[in-house]
């Protein structure tokens, strides 16, 4: 054996301080980013069934979640809301007074410092469920645009520091960029859900945010999973438009779309870490067949380590506490 000529990878993995040392992906509170469903009403506090530790708040009870979320180290919220009425136009979305300017005012108010993201999309607004203007079945792209700018322009009106839109009509980012420069809104950046394939694992979210479609399902506007080189043609669009932060949704299982998408652009690439895949997690947990820290901690680091800068996820706040803990 003393003939043997190999290499020693092991010597940089003897203890936790050489293993930390050399860890080449980081997870810092900064990256995360935090949902929030926010709901008409008083003294509401739902629980989501199908995501355990996830609600739906009134304005009147999100003080206290906001406020737990900072002094966790967060700095960075997205909204995403519930109306009380739905029409077919989905005209609380771009309400002035619609649940997510006022929840985003009331934040802004107490916590001025705090990032604020606006989900602009049509779908929990619209009595048929989705994200654009129905007519006779078919989802109109061209008619839907004039009603996502104004809300991106009702949701930046309201404080909002970033829009996100997430509709996947073609042309939306341009539509919203040119409707937030026309209202004196040049310096809001949109983070565009760039990338979000028509999945399996947003179920649980369509419980949350009550957005199911009522007919029919997503898959003219949302993009095949089996696609790759798709998602390179609806980053480099939304890049050309205007975009400022292009996401890829779902995460997990589109690790290489992300790795993709981070060597194609150098723009902020944001990952959506969606609601499927932490109700698999939980329920997993609340079994006893996983450890839910380790196994968030790993998924988390993994999207980081696709490419992604920022990872919006419903652990944020459970992660946060976690990286307190560790100093």
């Amino acid at each position: 054996m003393s003939n043997l000529d190999f290499r020693r990878h092991r010597r940089l993995r003897q203890t936790p301080g050489l293993r930390s040392i050399v860890r080449e992906t980081h997870l810092h509170k900064e990256d995360l980013i935090y949902p929030l469903f926010v709901v008409e009403g008083d003294n509401i506090k739902n629980e989501v069934p199908s995501m355990p530790g996830v609600f739906q708040w009134s304005l009147d009870r999100l003080g206290k979640e906001v406020e737990e979320a900072v002094n966790a180290g967060l700095e960075t919220i997205i909204l995403f809301g519930v109306p009380s009425e739905k029409d077919e136009t989905g005209s609380c979305a771009y309400d002035h007074q619609g649940i997510v300017q006022k929840a985003t005012r009331q934040i802004k108010e107490h916590y001025p410092h705090l990032t604020v993201i606006a989900d602009t999309c049509l779908c929990q607004f619209t009595d048929h469920g989705h994200c654009g203007v129905v007519e006779d079945g078919e989802i109109l792209n061209d008619e839907s645009l004039e009603l996502l700018a104004k809300t991106a322009v009702s949701q930046a009106e309201a404080g909002a520091d970033i829009i996100a839109p997430s509709n996947m009509m073609d042309g939306f980012v341009a539509a919203i960029r040119q409707g937030l420069d026309e209202a004196g809104y040049k310096n809001v950046p949109i983070m565009s859900y760039a990338v979000k394939y028509a999945s399996a694992f947003y179920g649980p979210f369509r419980d949350a945010a009550h957005s199911s479609p009522k007919s029919g399902d997503r898959k003219t506007y949302q993009m095949d999973p089996a696609n790759r080189r798709e998602a390179f043609r609806e980053a480099q669009s939304d890049a050309e438009e205007g975009a400022d932060f292009l996401i890829v949704k779902p995460a997990l299982s589109y690790l290489d779309i992300i790795r993709d998408v981070r060597n194609s652009h150098n723009l902020p690439i944001v990952a959506y870490n969606v609601s499927g895949e932490y109700s698999m997690i939980k329920a997993a947990a609340q079994n006893g067949w996983i450890n839910e820290k380790e196994v968030v901690l790993e998924k988390i680091t993994s999207m980081k380590r696709a490419g992604a800068d920022l990872v919006l996820t419903y652990f944020a706040k459970d992660i946060a506490g976690w990286l307190n803990d560790s100093k």
